[in-house]
């Protein structure tokens, strides 16, 4: 008996052992919302007009200013009395009542997550000038109101994400008004005051309506993350899944890991992505995910010919091997958003913002979806890109619409595109990757041809399991008429037509029974 028992487990030790390194791998990232997650990103007031938008009008006293929603927004003038510009005081009237009763739209878009951009007390109709981290806004409804969504969405199957601006708060805050004004308040050392700052106080970025937040001060990170009933906790009690932070370079590395560990503490699995437009790798140590600008400028610098387009993949391979596939999965590939000008206004020309669109839903990551920009709103630089939602552009006949419904169920429908692994292909004219699991029928091949010119190239794929003669087809339809693309011995021939792009699948022809794919994943 002993003697077969240790049989057993020797053999099992050596079955162990042989098991390849990424076993359980993509099972563990696919139970993850995370990773590969599709984000829809709205500005509340912004999005849907409220149903009862007279009985709100006191909520909005001078100089602010309640817009008809069929205006779009205008640069402003500076209000020294405010040490703000006027466009920041233009309001829509959304809340978050309204914007429960367009959910359906989300949800049959196929997104996964609803960020909010601030729904907090605050001034500004941006509401990064916080008055109260722990009270939202009375024109967006209260904390019940945010229960009730958040609870609304999670039936419908989406995660809700919130936009934490714990850097810095509003000058007219009443606890940062309380310390400016007494040096013996119990908010004094929340700040940095003193005559050695312009305007008597450290700022963000020389904004004079933004004082910075103390960090140092073990009682303001309570107050935001450490204490049970700190503002990072409570809202994931209240039904939250996860946070943007807002210029998260600015909290460091150590509050940044601190405030994602308390986060975790407190809803495991629970997302913490940073606003960092710096290099990830180093930041992905202290937190999930980032906002992947990176990303971002590889992409669009490979569709404008600023990155020669083989250039273009080896920096995204070296951004992957130094950042890791782990936290690049869960990062979000943003495009546009309410810093940014939208990607109708950015590429107006089709062909380009269809191959840029492309790439962000098929690189590794969570596709970012600006509200509107799935029915091409357009919009140049802050405050034109914040224009209340086009609901009237919401028709089945609109091509947009069309086009990002078909990128996101390609995104979801593709085992690969969500959670597998990059691997370069090699190029010398295309811009050309494999996304990869641990079954080799869910490659998917992706070439880019961003230049004004067909490129006609053979390429190598690395992949030892996709076997001699698979014919590989086209899943996205932009290139006429489809490519015949034939497999063997690691490459195969492409043509690629200018500004285009192709996602190809591996599709074994059956032979009576026969398949070369019988003895391997």
């Amino acid at each position: 008996m002993r003697r077969a028992l240790g049989a057993t487990l020797v053999l099992a030790a050596l079955a162990a052992t042989a098991m390849p390194a990424w076993a359980g791998t993509f099972e563990n990232r696919e139970r993850d919302w995370r990773n590969g997650a599709v984000v829809y990103q709205i500005i509340v007031d912004r999005f849907v007009p409220s149903a009862n938008l007279e009985a709100k009008r006191a909520l909005y006293p001078a100089p602010k200013v309640l817009r008809p929603w069929s205006e779009a927004p205008k640069p402003g003038v500076y209000l020294p009395d405010q040490k703000l510009n006027s466009a920041e005081l233009d309001f829509w009237g959304g809340d978050l009542a309204s914007a429960a009763t367009r959910l359906d739209h989300i949800q049959q878009l196929g997104a996964d997550v609803l960020y909010l951009n601030p729904i907090h007390l605050a001034w500004t109709n941006h509401k990064y000038d916080a008055f109260d981290f722990q009270k939202l806004s009375p024109e967006y409804g209260n904390r019940e109101d945010f229960k009730r969504l958040a609870s609304d969405a999670r039936q419908r199957g989406l995660k809700v994400v919130l936009d934490g601006v714990f850097n810095h708060m509003g000058r007219n805050a009443p606890v940062f008004k309380d310390a400016y004004a007494n040096p013996k308040s119990p908010w004094r050392h929340w700040f940095s005051i003193g005559p050695q700052y312009e305007g008597g106080a450290l700022v963000w970025t020389g904004f004079q309506n933004l004082p910075e937040l103390k960090l140092e001060n073990p009682a303001v990170r309570r107050h935001l993350w450490l204490d049970k009933d700190s503002v990072v906790r409570s809202y994931l009690r209240d039904g939250a899944d996860g946070w943007r932070l807002d210029t998260a370079f600015e909290l460091g590395h150590n509050y940044l890991r601190e405030l994602t560990e308390a986060a975790h503490r407190e809803k495991p699995g629970s997302l913490v992505v940073g606003e960092i437009a710096n290099y990830p790798d180093q930041w992905l140590k202290s937190i999930d995910a980032v906002m992947n600008f990176s990303l971002r400028d590889i992409i669009l610098g490979a569709a404008s010919g600023d990155i020669a387009p083989a250039t273009a993949a080896r920096m995204t391979d070296r951004l992957v091997r130094d950042a890791g596939i782990e936290p690049l999965l869960k990062s979000w590939v943003v495009i546009d958003n309410h810093d940014i000008p939208r990607i109708a206004t950015q590429l107006p020309a089709t062909a380009q913002r269809r191959l840029v669109q492309a790439l962000q839903f098929t690189l590794p990551g969570a596709p970012n979806l600006y509200y509107g920009a799935e029915v091409g709103m357009v919009g140049g630089t802050d405050p034109e890109n914040r224009g209340p939602m086009r609901w009237d552009l919401v028709r089945e006949d609109n091509p947009e619409l069309s086009w990002v419904r078909k990128l996101i169920a390609l995104h979801k429908a593709h085992r690969a595109l969500r959670i597998g692994d990059f691997r370069l292909i090699e190029s010398q004219q295309l811009f050309a990757f494999e996304r990869h699991t641990d079954k080799a029928l869910d490659t998917r091949i992706v070439i880019a041809n961003p230049s004004n010119q067909t490129v006609r190239e053979r390429l190598m794929v690395a992949n030892a399991h996709l076997m001699d003669g698979t014919p590989m087809i086209d899943l996205l339809g932009l290139v006429s008429p489809a490519p015949t693309v034939a497999f063997g011995a690691g490459s195969f021939v492409v043509e690629m037509p200018a500004h285009s792009v192709l996602v190809l699948q591996p599709r074994p022809s059956e032979m009576g029974g026969y398949s070369r794919y019988k003895r391997v994943q």
